[in-house]
């Protein structure tokens, strides 16, 4: 082991904590609240309440990816997203919401159609894009405003 250790925010409370590189077969918790993080560079599903901790309270840039499972070009930007989040873990926290299941969320957020993604750092948004684009125009996005 390295002792490499990556920053991620925790969904549930949006403490940020350090992943080791090489945990092993131990689970990682947050150090604030005792729960489970995810693995640098997963991308993970929210509820409007850990959006709220996420956004008000991360040291991380939060790209939030809201879409709808009946949405066509949502499922196309999924790998791409996916992807985005593996090569910058550690630098951003990426998170997905499914707009029918959060409508609230939806709403609070301006959000009138999907996929759209939006930039946040402590509860300020840098920026946001609706529809699906390519992979290297949404890399080159979030590298100027993230």
């Amino acid at each position: 082991m390295t002792g490499k250790k990556t920053k991620i925010s925790c969904q549930n409370c949006g403490q940020t904590n350090y992943y080791p590189e090489n945990p092993g077969s131990k689970a990682v918790v947050c150090g604030h609240c005792h729960h489970p993080l995810p693995r640098p560079g997963e991308v993970i599903e929210i509820n409007q309440v850990q959006a709220a901790n996420l956004i008000n309270k991360s040291s991380l840039p939060v790209l939030v990816d809201f879409y709808s499972n009946s949405c066509g070009p949502c499922m196309i930007m999924a790998p791409v997203v996916e992807r985005l989040a593996q090569r910058r873990a550690g630098e951003l926290m990426v998170v997905k919401v499914d707009v029918d299941r959060n409508p609230e969320l939806a709403a609070q957020m301006g959000i009138t159609s999907v996929p759209t993604l939006v930039v946040l750092h402590k509860n300020v948004e840098r920026g946001r894009i609706s529809g699906a684009i390519s992979e290297m125009d949404l890399a080159l996005w979030v590298a100027r405003i993230a």
